[in-house]
């Protein structure tokens, strides 16, 4: 009876620990599965904030003012040049709204978003002009990087002629890094059957390219997306007519007012003032301004810091602020 009761014992102990091991490794294994921390995978379109800075960046290199003093020790890690990630989930496709010197990084927000693994290159690159937080992140598809292949970049005609005659970024089309598409002012490109984009020519400085917005479409809605324009009055279109087209508009917000940079002369480098916009559309009914979300923040707005009393100013008035990592369903 001892020796029978043992080994019931034994056997009975062995059991509870196999079924114990069983448990803790399931445990363990969905707690370590990748997909429990990526984002659900949708069927639809999306746009993803992937970036909201002006072209150098936040903390600016040489700025010692308030607004950088702690963001050289203690980087925001969702400070980025502004750029604007579209995902097809139908098609498994995914493209980039500017290539900024924050690519990489973005590109890996992207593709985790869409659950694509790291290595896969966007299905193409869409470029508003040729000012350095705009297109300077190709380098990252050459072959001191990645080395990618062909990676489409959707560029107006003098863009694409910078691109392709002028270093190093020729070398990028030479080397079939990236493949040059052209875009024409106001004409479609297809992507797929949910998605296209359409390119509008503003007002800009055109030093080497000219400059475009893009209405992007999706399913059901649009964006348009504007992060660098002059003066909203010198442009040969009506802005509040065109945010009455779309349901999402991503608009220049550059500076907050004029009297944040007092370290060069502003009217060098005319962009519409938040609080200039806010003047033009403050007429709006309250889902006109709601469409409107500032994005494109020089290191000096403080539209940067959700804490700051502009923040409150500009959500008070009815209008959107974007953040990295906001998603819009279209």
């Amino acid at each position: 009876m001892r020796s029978g009761a043992l080994k019931y014992f034994i056997f009975l102990g062995a059991s509870w620990a196999l079924i114990f091991q069983i448990s803790c490794r399931q445990r363990t294994e969905k707690q370590s599965d990748p997909a429990d921390n990526t984002p659900k995978v949708e069927s639809g379109v999306r746009l993803i904030v992937l970036g909201t800075a002006q072209d150098a960046g936040s903390p600016q290199m040489g700025c010692e003012k308030s607004c950088c003093q702690n963001l050289f020790e203690n980087p925001d890690p969702k400070r980025k040049v502004v750029s604007l990630g579209l995902i097809d989930g139908k098609h498994q496709k995914r493209y980039l709204f500017e290539a900024t010197p924050d690519l990489p990084s973005q590109l890996h927000f992207l593709n985790r978003a869409a659950r694509v693994r790291e290595g896969i290159m966007p299905d193409g690159v869409f470029l508003t002009h040729a000012h350095i937080g705009h297109y300077s992140g190709l380098m990252f598809f050459g072959k001191e990087a990645v080395n990618a292949k062909q990676v489409p970049v959707y560029a107006m005609p003098r863009m694409a002629a910078f691109l392709e005659r002028n270093g190093p970024w020729g070398q990028l089309v030479s080397q079939q890094n990236i493949s040059v598409q052209p875009l024409l002012s106001d004409s479609a490109i297809t992507l797929t059957s949910s998605v296209s984009v359409v390119p509008l020519r503003v007002p800009h400085r055109d030093e080497y390219s000219e400059s475009v917005g893009f209405i992007i479409r999706g399913q059901e809605k649009k964006a348009l997306f504007i992060p660098d324009i002059d003066k909203w009055e010198r442009w040969d279109r009506n802005i509040t007519d065109l945010i009455a087209e779309v349901d999402y508009a991503f608009l220049d917000a550059t500076f907050f007012d004029g009297d944040e940079l007092n370290t060069r002369d502003i009217s060098e480098i005319p962009h519409p003032f938040v609080v200039e916009s806010m003047e033009l559309f403050e007429t709006l009914p309250p889902a006109e301004k709601q469409k409107i979300i500032f994005i494109h923040f020089n290191h000096t707005n403080p539209l940067l810091s959700p804490d700051s009393e502009a923040y409150g100013i500009v959500s008070s008035g009815g209008f959107r602020i974007a953040s990295f990592g906001d998603e819009f369903d279209l």
